[in-house]
């Protein structure tokens, strides 16, 4: 029998978008599941939001996350779920036994991302850990994932703080030490996404766009902020 994680190499390597939604609960895994997806993203800003009503601020815990997933995996055990591993909950080490743990429960995926924990409450962006830092925590997930075959989603949140030059170079790094999946957090526009996807190598790749910048006020009419612009997943097309 494949492992979740050769089934999810067997899903990404089809051409074209894919369509990954949210999931928290065993309600949402189920429902997700019967409306035909056949893989799907454990959210820590969704477990954050169920669990504590608020945001996500760096509150929820490995082991509330954990269990989050052996909920979801239960109630949907054919679902392929990307668990939100988050910073790793902790240096190397910590890394490896989040991964270690998701792929011995039948995640397909873990995310391990480099921002700097706890995070600094500050509209600027999220402080990320040195670059050399970065790449031991990816090396450590790597690692870890040869057990059971998991995959590594790595990602970076650099863009917002310390411009897409960094942001590539990361990727680029993260190339190397065989991360099967590259995230980009808040590229600026298509451009900045079309970097990231050369850099990912022809590695599945995703990347989030960020909110469009709120417009001024004006005298008698409030004023709005634009959307959000959805979420996008590039997968490298055949030639």
């Amino acid at each position: 029998m494949k492992s979740a994680g050769d089934r999810l190499r067997a899903v990404l390597a089809e051409p074209g978008l894919l369509v990954m939604p949210a999931i928290w609960d065993g309600i949402t895994a189920k429902l997700t599941w019967e409306a035909g997806f056949k893989t799907a993203f454990l959210s820590g800003s969704c477990v954050a939001a169920s669990r504590l009503g608020g945001p996500d601020l760096d509150l929820i815990s490995f082991g509330e996350m954990f269990e989050s997933f052996n909920t979801v995996h239960g109630a949907a055990p054919d679902l392929l779920v990307l668990a939100d591993g988050d910073h790793g909950y902790g240096n190397p080490m910590n890394v490896q036994r989040t991964v270690r743990a998701y792929g011995r429960a039948g995640a397909a995926a873990v995310l391990i991302e480099d921002k700097i924990t706890p995070r600094a409450l500050t509209a600027a962006g999220k402080p990320c850990l040195p670059r050399a830092e970065a790449r031991m925590k990816i090396r450590a997930a790597v690692e870890a994932a040869k057990e059971s075959g998991i995959l590594v989603l790595a990602r970076t949140d650099c863009r917002p703080t310390q411009g897409i030059d960094e942001a590539v170079a990361r990727i680029e790094m993260y190339v190397e030490e065989g991360a099967d999946i590259l995230f980009l957090d808040s590229p600026a526009d298509d451009a900045e996404i079309g970097r990231a996807v050369a850099a990912a190598k022809g590695r599945p790749s995703f990347a989030v766009l960020s909110p469009r910048p709120r417009r001024p006020r004006r005298p008698s009419s409030a004023s709005r902020s634009a959307p959000i612009r959805p979420a996008c997943s590039r997968r490298p097309s055949p030639a």
